[in-house]
């Protein structure tokens, strides 16, 4: 006869919660990420403009409101879960937990601010996916050398440091959702459903527009595979920590 024994303290099943849900909310936002890059931009470059006017302002209105609330729910749960990572390890060494906190938003912002700064120009080398990989590459990596010099007091464990940079990538991925994909998607999708609705002309502007959301888009879909690695790593690869 097997024996169920659930954790009884308040502390435990409220992590596990977290974690739960963060587990379903990424399988929704990262799910519609591959969806969007792997199934929809080639469905789209296919159908008519007439039937693209009909079926993209309907689907992208509902995907996208999944998408984005899905990110924010999966970074809100995955940073309260690292968070008590983070003050665990630091209680346990009779150290303070500000340090890690502030270096995981200042260096994840400000990477994500340099690459973002790198689609804006879109001209030339900037605007190829691949130039633009190389440079993501580079600064992804600087900013992870960065994390872990600025957080490495001998207390931190492999989890805090891997989740802490794989929740970092996260996090610029939100960013890039809200302050980049639906910032310029729901423009388009009006613009789409006025030209479709009333012949009103798309603004010229859109293509390239639509071209920097693509771009990002597809750079969330590569950051994710690194992001699901460390994530990974956190507790069954361990590489990092004392």
């Amino acid at each position: 006869m097997y024996s169920i024994n659930l954790p009884s303290d308040l502390t435990t099943n409220l992590l596990m919660l977290f974690r739960w849900i963060h587990f379903i909310a990424a399988i929704t936002w990262i799910g519609l990420l591959y969806f969007f890059n792997l199934v929809n931009v080639p469905f789209m470059k296919e159908i008519d403009p007439v039937t693209k006017g009909k079926v993209l302002p309907t689907l992208m209105s509902r995907a996208l409101w999944w998408f984005r609330w899905g990110s924010v729910v999966t970074v809100v749960m995955g940073l309260a879960y690292w968070g008590s990572i983070v003050a665990s390890d630091a209680r346990n060494a009779s150290a303070s937990s500000a340090g890690a906190m502030a270096s995981f938003f200042l260096i994840w912002t400000i990477t994500w601010a340099l690459m973002y700064a790198c689609v804006i120009p879109g001209k030339g080398a900037l605007d190829k996916g691949p130039v633009l990989a190389v440079i993501y590459v580079v600064l992804f990596t600087i900013a992870s050398c960065l994390f872990l010099r600025f957080n490495d007091h001998g207390w931190e464990s492999n989890r805090m440091l891997a989740i802490g940079i794989g929740g970092g990538i996260g996090w610029m991925m939100l960013l890039n959702v809200w302050g980049v994909i639906w910032r310029i998607q729901k423009r388009l999708i009006d613009w789409t459903k006025a030209n479709a609705d009333n012949g009103v002309p798309i603004p010229e502007q859109a293509k390239r527009m639509a071209r920097v959301a693509f771009l990002t888009s597809r750079a969330n879909a590569v950051l994710s595979v690194f992001l699901l690695f460390f994530m990974g790593a956190a507790s069954h690869y361990p590489m990092f920590g004392g």
